[in-house]
Protein backbone atom coordinates (compact mmCIF):
# COMPACT_ATOMS: atom_id res chain seq x y z
CA UNK A 1 0.00 0.00 0.00
CA UNK A 2 1.44 3.36 -1.05
CA UNK A 3 0.92 6.70 0.65
CA UNK A 4 -0.26 8.81 -2.30
CA UNK A 5 -1.32 12.36 -1.47
CA UNK A 6 -4.07 13.93 -3.56
CA UNK A 7 -2.54 17.07 -5.20
CA UNK A 8 -5.78 19.03 -4.72
CA UNK A 9 -5.86 18.17 -1.03
CA UNK A 10 -2.22 19.19 -0.62
CA UNK A 11 -2.91 22.52 -2.35
CA UNK A 12 -5.94 23.11 -0.14
CA UNK A 13 -3.83 22.42 2.96
CA UNK A 14 -1.20 24.92 1.77
CA UNK A 15 -3.84 27.61 1.26
CA UNK A 16 -5.39 26.92 4.65
CA UNK A 17 -1.99 27.23 6.33
CA UNK A 18 -1.19 30.46 4.47
CA UNK A 19 -4.55 32.01 5.39
CA UNK A 20 -4.13 30.98 9.02
CA UNK A 21 -0.64 32.51 9.09
CA UNK A 22 -1.94 35.74 7.54
CA UNK A 23 -4.74 35.93 10.09
CA UNK A 24 -2.24 35.44 12.92
CA UNK A 25 0.02 38.20 11.55
CA UNK A 26 -2.92 40.60 11.26
CA UNK A 27 -3.96 39.96 14.82
CA UNK A 28 -6.97 37.77 14.22
CA UNK A 29 -9.23 36.62 11.44
CA UNK A 30 -12.51 37.84 10.11
CA UNK A 31 -14.28 36.73 13.27
CA UNK A 32 -12.37 39.32 15.34
CA UNK A 33 -13.00 42.20 12.91
CA UNK A 34 -14.40 45.41 14.39
CA UNK A 35 -15.90 46.52 11.06
CA UNK A 36 -19.55 47.53 11.07
CA UNK A 37 -21.94 48.38 8.26
CA UNK A 38 -22.38 52.11 7.76
CA UNK A 39 -25.85 53.51 8.27
CA UNK A 40 -27.25 55.81 5.56
CA UNK A 41 -27.43 58.62 8.13
CA UNK A 42 -23.68 58.27 8.75
CA UNK A 43 -23.01 58.93 5.06
CA UNK A 44 -25.12 62.08 4.85
CA UNK A 45 -23.23 65.37 5.11
CA UNK A 46 -23.33 67.04 8.51
CA UNK A 47 -24.82 70.46 7.83
CA UNK A 48 -24.27 71.68 11.39
CA UNK A 49 -20.80 72.95 10.46
CA UNK A 50 -20.63 75.23 7.41
CA UNK A 51 -18.46 73.99 4.58
CA UNK A 52 -18.09 70.51 6.07
CA UNK A 53 -20.41 68.98 3.42
CA UNK A 54 -18.22 70.44 0.66
CA UNK A 55 -15.13 68.68 2.01
CA UNK A 56 -16.89 65.31 2.04
CA UNK A 57 -18.21 65.84 -1.49
CA UNK A 58 -14.80 66.90 -2.87
CA UNK A 59 -13.33 63.55 -1.86
CA UNK A 60 -15.59 61.63 -4.26
CA UNK A 61 -15.82 63.99 -7.24
CA UNK A 62 -13.03 62.23 -9.17
CA UNK A 63 -14.37 58.68 -8.63
CA UNK A 64 -15.17 57.18 -12.06
CA UNK A 65 -18.64 55.68 -12.59
CA UNK A 66 -20.17 53.79 -15.51
CA UNK A 67 -23.17 55.40 -17.19
CA UNK A 68 -25.31 53.28 -19.50
CA UNK A 69 -28.57 53.64 -21.39
CA UNK A 70 -31.06 50.81 -21.57
CA UNK A 71 -33.62 50.69 -24.35
CA UNK A 72 -35.27 47.51 -23.09
CA UNK A 73 -34.89 43.94 -21.87
CA UNK A 74 -36.15 40.50 -22.74
CA UNK A 75 -35.83 36.94 -21.45
CA UNK A 76 -34.84 34.29 -23.94
CA UNK A 77 -34.14 30.56 -23.68
CA UNK A 78 -30.60 29.43 -24.45
CA UNK A 79 -32.02 27.29 -27.30
CA UNK A 80 -33.46 30.42 -28.96
CA UNK A 81 -30.33 32.43 -28.15
CA UNK A 82 -28.15 29.91 -29.99
CA UNK A 83 -30.41 30.17 -33.05
CA UNK A 84 -29.83 33.94 -33.42
CA UNK A 85 -27.77 35.05 -36.38
CA UNK A 86 -27.09 38.21 -38.35
CA UNK A 87 -30.39 39.88 -39.21
CA UNK A 88 -32.35 38.25 -36.36
CA UNK A 89 -34.75 40.51 -34.47
CA UNK A 90 -35.07 40.32 -30.68
CA UNK A 91 -38.28 41.81 -29.28
CA UNK A 92 -37.78 44.01 -26.19
CA UNK A 93 -40.19 44.86 -23.38
CA UNK A 94 -40.49 48.53 -24.41
CA UNK A 95 -42.73 50.21 -26.95
CA UNK A 96 -41.31 52.50 -29.64
CA UNK A 97 -41.20 56.06 -28.32
CA UNK A 98 -40.94 55.11 -24.65
CA UNK A 99 -38.09 56.80 -22.77
CA UNK A 100 -34.80 55.01 -22.25
CA UNK A 101 -33.44 54.31 -18.76
CA UNK A 102 -30.21 56.04 -17.73
CA UNK A 103 -28.25 53.93 -15.26
CA UNK A 104 -25.21 54.85 -13.18
CA UNK A 105 -23.37 51.72 -12.01
CA UNK A 106 -26.61 49.82 -12.56
CA UNK A 107 -28.83 52.24 -10.59
CA UNK A 108 -31.65 54.04 -12.40
CA UNK A 109 -31.11 57.80 -12.11
CA UNK A 110 -33.05 59.23 -15.06
CA UNK A 111 -35.02 58.61 -18.23
CA UNK A 112 -34.60 60.28 -21.59
CA UNK A 113 -34.95 60.20 -25.33
CA UNK A 114 -32.36 59.36 -27.98
CA UNK A 115 -30.81 62.24 -29.94
CA UNK A 116 -28.13 62.38 -32.63
CA UNK A 117 -25.43 65.02 -32.21
CA UNK A 118 -22.57 65.28 -34.75
CA UNK A 119 -23.36 61.75 -36.02
CA UNK A 120 -23.12 60.30 -32.50
CA UNK A 121 -25.95 59.01 -30.34
CA UNK A 122 -26.77 60.85 -27.13
CA UNK A 123 -29.66 61.10 -24.71
CA UNK A 124 -31.74 64.10 -23.71
CA UNK A 125 -32.82 63.68 -20.09
CA UNK A 126 -36.56 64.08 -19.68
CA UNK A 127 -37.07 62.84 -16.11
CA UNK A 128 -34.63 62.68 -13.18
CA UNK A 129 -35.22 60.18 -10.37
CA UNK A 130 -35.34 62.09 -7.08
CA UNK A 131 -32.45 61.52 -4.65
CA UNK A 132 -34.89 60.10 -2.08
CA UNK A 133 -36.16 57.52 -4.59
CA UNK A 134 -32.57 56.60 -5.53
CA UNK A 135 -31.69 55.97 -1.89
CA UNK A 136 -34.83 53.84 -1.47
CA UNK A 137 -33.83 51.75 -4.51
CA UNK A 138 -30.30 51.29 -3.15
CA UNK A 139 -31.61 50.24 0.26
CA UNK A 140 -33.92 47.74 -1.43
CA UNK A 141 -30.89 46.00 -3.00
CA UNK A 142 -28.99 45.55 0.24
Amino acid sequence: MTDEVDPNEALADEWAAALEQQADEEGGGAESSDAEAADWDDLAPDMSQPGDGDIKMDSILDVPVTISMEIGRTRINIRNLLQLNQGSVVELDRLAGEPMDVLINGTLIAQGEVVVVNEKFGIRLTDIVSPADRVKRLQGRA
